[in-house]
């Protein structure tokens, strides 16, 4: 059976939820975790992904890429690139265009793009949520990604989700998911026939977003989002790293932004710094051997974190302003202002925001989880096997969109704005087109201007094929449905020809009783023929996602091969330690000096074979053979020792169930003496009454 699962997309980790059990859960990793790093790192035989690449990161910096959520769908020469490479060691190169990275993988130099490293990591996620569902397996899954990813950006998200076996039946944006999450979960509250003015503002790893968005039972509308994507608790986390490495050059002498490692390290316990600081005035900083066999200390006041973060929190009042205008709104309108993120616990973040709209926050959401749970939510209203109370909503288009032709002979028009900046989302339009002939339709956005630097304008073309001119020569009507459905793709949904008849129809309201039904003539449309449709884009072609899909079968494969080969290792290391150990021990009486001396010999032999130069890099084969050797003689004195244990057991059991039989018997036994005692009394008391009667005479 598929979970329903939702996925919160994040720079610094990534949140899941599933629907089950009756409501929204959210799922525990390896580590019991309920967040999972968003990292991918390529090591000497296998990947490493999530928890295992945090764990490995510092010392295999070059090879671990972070920021997937950031490259993904972007050029390798985007401005947006440039940024994040200040925040990996993993160097991001070019690949046919696209953003990609380089590493050494296997020990050897390796590329591969920011779409198949996006679903390298969905496949992890994909492989934890099964484990933590015992078994169910995850094939529908709705991705939550930033609102300011362009349509490009989002198809190489839905692509990736496909590379790693999933279907994405929706990529939505996140805030919206965190407002499906407060209006569900929040229902009962919500009025019926008035509306709540709601700003849910998170306040995330790399990027800060305002969406005002209005509420009632069982419905949601967004009327106006903003955001500064580069404004985010690594931001914060960057300026304390900065602020200590000034001081580190003064007190010690070293250079820490010279050294990677250093660097990395340092900006580790920044990050822990910054979180004990939330909620404590003073917090100690150290770092042991930081570089050059040099351990740093410091110390840190909220206050002072407070001075120097300052610049930057007053970024965040202009997408406020941007988001509330976009609704037509002031902050005194807003009933509630829901706040969710995790640098949301940052006191002076907290204090910037209630002074920027002027009234308390809440916090009444899971700040971590509240975007997952919402996205799970949503998957489950996809669902055709789980059943979800009804909940309407629409998302809001951030830029306007155009769709242009090549003009015929007597047509003025060559273009259309479709769907313009703040229009709602799904939407569909139709747009009616005479031709005599095949002919494309290319959409981009209207105003490339609005766009951030290095986004690319164009949105896709499609070529409308099948068309005929009419009998009389004359060019015929096709009408082209045009659509943004719930991922915020701008596609052509269907093209067909049509043609305009003359039908009569009844006049309502003028026939009189006994007469005959009035009609009128009308002219409709009438379709005629189905055309066909080539989409081509910004997207990977279907034979592109194929070669794509073979290639992270056989990487899982290979991590699996390896995985289970490290796995046959330790448990042959195991193994040797405990047989030479216990043959001394406990299994002593049940082995022969023979059998004694053989298992050591062989445990000897097993342990210097693994620890030689080629024990420390067989095959899983090998490994099996040498345990199963060690075995052949180990598990048979051991298979003495459970007999004799067995019978031991047994024995004791026997003992026991005869001491209770016995001490059963004597129960009863004394049961019986006691109650032909008390008969016998009985009986000999009536006797004594009988022999000792005597008549009283009447009173005188």
């Amino acid at each position: 059976m598929s979970v329903p699962t939702g996925i919160d997309f994040g720079n610094y980790s990534t949140v899941i939820g599933v629907a089950r059990n009756r409501g929204i859960d959210v799922v525990v990793n390896e580590v019991s975790n309920r967040s999972t790093p968003s990292l991918v790192g390529f090591g000497m035989k296998s990947r490493f992904l999530g928890e295992q690449a945090k764990s490995n990161e510092i010392s295999n910096l070059k090879n671990t890429v972070g920021s997937l959520k950031r490259i993904l769908g972007r050029t390798s020469n985007d401005p947006n690139v440039a940024v994040e490479q200040q925040y990996n060691n993993a160097k991001f190169v070019d690949i046919d265009g696209q953003c990609g990275a380089e590493v050494r993988f296997k020990g050897e130099v390796a590329r591969f793009t920011s779409t198949q490293l996006a679903a390298m990591y969905f496949d992890k996620l994909k492989q934890t949520t099964e484990q933590d569902c015992k078994g169910a397996k995850v094939s529908d899954v709705v991705i939550a990604v930033p609102v300011w990813y362009s349509e490009v950006q989002r198809r190489a998200c839905a692509d990736a989700a496909v590379i790693a076996g999933v279907n994405p039946v929706r990529v939505v944006n996140d805030v919206t998911a965190a407002a499906v999450s407060y209006g569900v979960f929040k229902n009962a509250e919500l009025p019926e026939d008035d509306v709540r003015k709601v700003a849910i503002v998170d306040v995330g790893n790399s990027s800060f977003t305002v969406t005002i968005a209005q509420f009632k039972k069982g419905e949601l509308k967004v009327l106006g989002t903003a955001y500064d994507k580069d404004f985010g608790g690594r931001v914060l986390d960057m300026a304390i790293v900065k602020h200590f490495a000034e001081e580190f050059k003064d007190k010690y002498k070293i250079d820490i932004t010279s050294n990677p490692k250093a660097f990395s390290r340092v900006l580790t316990q920044a990050e822990k710094l910054k979180k004990v600081l939330s909620a404590n005035s003073v917090s100690q900083f150290s770092v042991e051997s930081v570089m050059n066999d040099i351990d740093v200390s410091s110390s840190m006041k909220r206050e002072t974190l407070e001075s120097f973060i300052a610049p930057h929190l007053e970024r965040m009042s202009q997408p406020v302003e941007r988001a509330l205008k976009a609704a037509g709104l002031s902050a005194a309108d807003l009933d509630f202002v829901e706040v969710i993120g995790g640098t949301s616990r940052v006191p002076a973040v907290k204090e910037k925001l209630q002074e920027i709209f002027g009234k308390p926050l809440s916090f009444t959401l899971n700040a971590d989880e509240a975007v997952a749970r919402g996205a799970a939510f949503i998957c489950a209203i996809h669902s055709p096997t789980v059943r979800v109370r009804p909940f309407k909503f629409e998302d809001l288009n951030q830029f306007s969109v155009t769709y242009s032709w090549t003009p015929v002979a007597d047509e003025d028009v060559s273009e259309l704005e479709v769907f313009p900046a703040g229009g709602s989302f799904p939407n569909t339009k139709v747009i009616t087109l005479f031709r005599s002939e095949d002919f494309d339709l290319e959409a981009r956005y209207t105003h490339p201007e609005q766009l951030e630097e290095g986004q690319d304008a164009w949105v896709g073309k499609w070529s409308i094929k099948g068309v005929k001119p009419s009998e009389s020569g004359e060019p015929v009507a096709v009408k082209c449905k045009l659509r943004q459905d719930p991922s915020g793709f701008y596609t052509i949904e269907s093209a067909y020809t049509a043609e305009e008849v003359e039908v009569e129809e009844p006049v309502e309201g003028e026939t009189k009783e006994g007469e005959e039904p009035k009609t009128k003539k009308v002219k409709k449309w009438v379709r005629k023929d189905t055309l066909s449709i080539v989409h081509s884009g910004n997207f990977l072609t279907e034979q592109q996602v194929n070669n794509f899909l073979e290639i992270e079968a056989q990487l899982t494969e290979d991590d699996k091969l390896v995985a289970d080969t490290e796995d046959r290792k330790n448990a042959l290391e195991e193994y040797i330690y405990e047989i030479r150990g216990k043959i001394e021990e406990e299994l002593k009486d049940f082995a022969s000096d023979e059998e004694k001396q053989k298992i050591q010999d062989l445990a000897m032999a097993a342990e210097e074979w693994l620890y030689s130069e080629e024990g420390e890099d067989a095959s899983k084969g090998q490994y099996v053979a040498k345990y199963e050797e060690l075995a052949s003689i180990g598990n048979l004195v051991k298979g003495r020792y459970l007999s004799k244990l067995e019978e031991e057991r047994q024995a004791k059991r026997a003992a026991f169930e005869a001491e209770q039989q016995r001490k059963m018997a004597e129960k009863i036994a004394a049961e019986r003496a006691a109650k032909e005692a008390a008969e016998k009394e009985k009986q000999e008391g009536l006797i004594k009454d009988e022999e000792g009667d005597t008549q009283i005479p009447d009173a005188q």
